[in-house]
């Protein structure tokens, strides 16, 4: 709940066993021992086949992914800036050619309300997205907007598993590209 290191080495050692060609992940607004740790403290701990993705890019099978953990601030989590300029420029450096961008947060209007009916999405996000135009934008973070959405060629998917009570009751989404 807290994304301590011995909370970070217990999921990794789950996803280790999952049988996947590839293991892709971001972190999130609970996982501070990532925020925290250096690049050097968390390559240790990862385990072969997976990859970690902080504001950077991986390729595979000719797809170009990007990953970030970064979400709009909220109540002081990991990874959380503030609108405007200081998360606009993780949004900047995204690469034009991304094909799969995955992101803690959504972007604003899309998979981002919350049970109360708030959207909490980035604009900022939404904006680098329509203008790069990936295939997919994979987010969580708003554990109730869980669903599918398409739009102007590009699949929004809020994969988040669990509800606002942190109960496990979603199903894993499975993307076929």
């Amino acid at each position: 709940m807290k994304g301590s290191e011995a909370e970070i080495k217990d999921f990794l050692l789950w996803v280790d066993k999952q049988d996947y060609k590839y293991k892709i992940l971001i972190a999130g607004n609970h996982d501070f021992y990532f925020e925290s740790a250096s690049h050097k403290d968390i390559s240790n701990i990862l385990p072969d086949g997976i990859v970690y993705l902080n504001d950077s890019k991986i390729e595979v099978e000719g797809f170009k992914i990007w990953g970030s953990p970064v979400t709009p601030w909220f109540f002081n989590w990991a990874f959380n800036r503030h609108r405007g300029a200081p998360i606009k420029k993780h949004w900047d450096i995204i690469p034009a050619d991304t094909d799969i961008l995955i992101t803690h947060g959504p972007v604003f209007g899309i998979l981002d309300a919350t049970k109360k009916g708030e959207h909490t999405g980035c604009n900022d996000l939404l904006e680098r997205i329509q203008i790069i135009h990936p295939k997919v934008h994979i987010c969580g973070h708003i554990h109730e907007a869980y669903g599918e959405y398409s739009t102007g060629g590009i699949k929004f998917i809020n994969a988040s598993l669990l509800n606002e009570k942190y109960q496990l009751v979603n199903e894993p989404v499975i993307l076929e590209l």
